[in-house]
C-alpha cells in the first residue's frame, strides 16, 4: 500500500483506504475497577489495512509483556477527513490516549508544543535516528516515535544490465548520463524509465535531488520557507535541469507519456528499462508484480553534480505515534511505556512482519530482515555512513500542488527547465500565502 503521507504530500493522490469501523483490543488485563493497577489505553490510527494490522500486532505484543495495560485500537478515516478528526479531537481535549499521525510539515500544523507531550528527556529518544528526530521536533521539544521504516527517493536500476555492460554505480550526474548513454548505445533497454500516465511519478528528479541541494546549502530549506531561496536558482534548479537534459538526450522509454507506475517497476524488473527514479515503497509493487526480481532491482541515490555529496534523500516513516497532553497520570505513564516499546528490536520485527519494509529502520538496534528486496537493502550503507538528508517536506511546510503537472511538461519537452522552475516558484508562492507564512 502506498503510504498516505506519500500520496498527499509527495504524489498528491487522493487518499483511499478501506472503510473500516473497528475497535481492535489486545489481550485483556482484567477489570480495571477490581484491579486498581490495571490501565486501559485507546490508540487511534488511520483505517488503512496495513496500519491497523501493524497497530494491532504491536498492541498485542505489548500487552503480553505488560498484562496490566490493555490497548484498544480505534480507527479514523485517511486523507483530509482523518486530518480533521485528529485536529478536532486535539482541540476539544478528546483525543485518544495514543494516536498515529504524520511527521514533518503535517505534524507542525498540529501545534505540537501546545497539544502533545514532549518526550525530549526520555532516554529512548537517544535511540532514534537524528533525521527522524528533526521530523518530530520543534525548538521546544520532541514529540513522536516511529512505527515503521524510512524510505528513499532513489534511482532503481536493473543489476543484470549493469553487470552485463560492466557499469559501476554513478556518483555524479555526468557519470549517470554516461551510463545511460552506454545503455542506449547497446540497445538493451530504455536507459531511463518515466511513467507520466501516473503524473505524480514525474517529480522524483526534483524531489529526490534534495540531498544534493542541502549538501551545497544546508540552510536552503529555511531560506526557502522564508522566501529567500528559489527553484529558478541553483542548487535547487538542478532537478529541473536534469529532467530536461534526460529528455533532450532521448533517454526515456518510448511510451513515457502513457506508461504507469506499475509499468515502470515491471520494466526495470524485466530489463525493459535500466533506471527508474522512484520512492522505495516500490518494493511492495515489485513483490506483487515481479517477485522473481527481488534481487535484480537495486537502488542508489539520485546523483547530483558533485560526486563528493553523493547520498540519499530520505522520507521518514509514514506512521509515527504521539501522546496528547490530555493523557495524564497512570495513563501517561503507560503510554510512555508503549512509546519505549516501539524503540525496541522486538517492535521493529513486528512492524517488518506486518508491513513489507520499504527502507531502513530509524531506531538504533533495529535491523532489516535478511530477505528484503535488494532495492531496500542497498539503502542501508548510506544510512550507516551518514550520507542522507531529509526530503524537503520534513523541513518546510511549503509544497506547491502543481509540481507534478510542471514536471510532466518539462519531462515531455513542452516546457523548458527554466520556465518550469519559474512556474513552480509561483505555485509555491500561492501555497505559502494560503498557509499564512510570514515573508510571502
Amino acid at each position: 500500500m502506498v503510504p498516505r503521507t506519500t500520496r498527499r504530500s509527495i504524489v498528491a493522490l487522493g487518499a483511499g483506504g478501506l472503510a473500516l469501523s473497528l475497535a481492535l483490543t489486545g489481550c485483556s488485563a482484567g477489570d480495571s475497577d477490581s484491579d486498581g493497577g490495571a490501565v486501559e489505553l485507546s490508540f487511534l490510527v488511520d483505517n488503512g489495512e496495513s496500519t491497523v494490522a501493524t497497530a494491532e500486532a504491536l498492541a498485542e505484543a505489548f500487552t503480553e509483556e505488560n498484562p496490566d495495560i490493555t490497548i484498544t485500537v480505534e480507527t479514523r478515516p485517511q486523507g483530509a477527513d482523518g486530518d480533521n478528526v485528529v485536529k478536532t479531537r486535539l482541540a476539544t481535549g478528546e483525543m485518544a490516549d495514543l494516536f498515529q499521525y504524520n511527521s514533518g510539515s503535517l505534524l507542525q500544523a498540529l501545534n505540537p508544543d501546545q497539544t502533545l507531550v514532549n518526550i525530549a528527556d526520555e532516554a529512548y529518544v537517544d535511540k532514534l535516528d537524528e533525521n527522524f528526530v528533526k521530523s518530530v521536533a520543534t525548538e521546544n521539544g520532541v514529540y513522536g516515535v516511529p512505527m515503521g521504516q524510512s524510505m528513499a527517493g532513489a534511482m532503481l536500476y536493473n543489476k543484470d544490465i549493469y553487470a552485463d555492460l560492466g557499469l559501476e554505480i554513478p556518483e555524479s550526474w555526468d557519470e549517470f548520463i554516461a551510463n545511460s548513454e552506454a545503455i542506449k548505445e547497446a540497445g538493451v533497454a530504455a536507459p531511463i524509465v518515466q511513467t507520466y500516465g501516473d503524473t505524480w511519478t514525474s517529480q522524483l528528479f526534483v524531489l529526490g535531488d534534495f540531498n544534493n541541494v542541502l549538501a551545497e546549502n544546508p540552510d536552503w530549506a529555511e531560506e526557502y520557507t522564508n522566501n529567500e531561496a528559489k527553484y529558478v536558482d541553483q542548487p535547487a534548479f538542478a532537478g529541473f535541469e536534469h529532467l530536461q537534459e534526460a529528455f533532450d538526450a532521448g533517454l526515456f522509454n518510448e511510451d513515457f507519456a502513457s506508461a504507469t507506475y506499475a509499468d515502470g517497476v515491471s520494466m526495470v524488473a524485466t530489463g525493459e528499462g535500466a533506471h527508474y527514479p522512484m520512492l522505495t515503497f516500490a518494493a511492495s509493487q515489485l513483490a506483487t508484480t515481479n517477485p522473481e526480481a527481488a534481487d535484480t532491482v537495486g537502488s542508489f541515490p539520485i546523483p547530483g553534480d558533485d560526486a563528493s555529496t553523493f547520498g540519499l534523500t530520505v522520507w521518514m516513516p509514514t506512521y509515527t505515534v504521539f501522546v496528547p497532553q490530555s493523557t495524564e497520570g497512570a495513563k501517561l505513564d503507560a503510554a510512555n511505556q508503549f512509546l519505549e516499546f516501539l524503540t525496541t528490536p522486538e517492535a521493529c520485527d513486528i512492524e517488518a512482519a506486518a508491513n513489507a519494509p520499504q527502507g531502513p529502520f530509524v531506531v538504533e538496534g533495529c535491523e532489516l530482515p535478511d530477505d528484503v528486496p535488494a532495492m531496500v537493502s542497498d539503502l542501508q550503507q548510506y544510512f550507516d555512513e551518514g550520507k542522507t538528508n531529509l526530503a524537503l517536506e520534513f523541513l518546510s511546510p511549503i509544497k506547491g500542488p502543481a509540481l507534478e503537472q510542471i514536471t510532466v511538461a518539462v519531462g515531455s519537452g513542452i516546457t523548458s527547465a527554466a520556465d518550469g522552475a519559474a512556474q513552480y516558484d509561483e505555485d509555491v508562492k500561492k501555497q505559502a500565502q494560503q498557509l499564512g507564512i510570514e515573508g510571502w
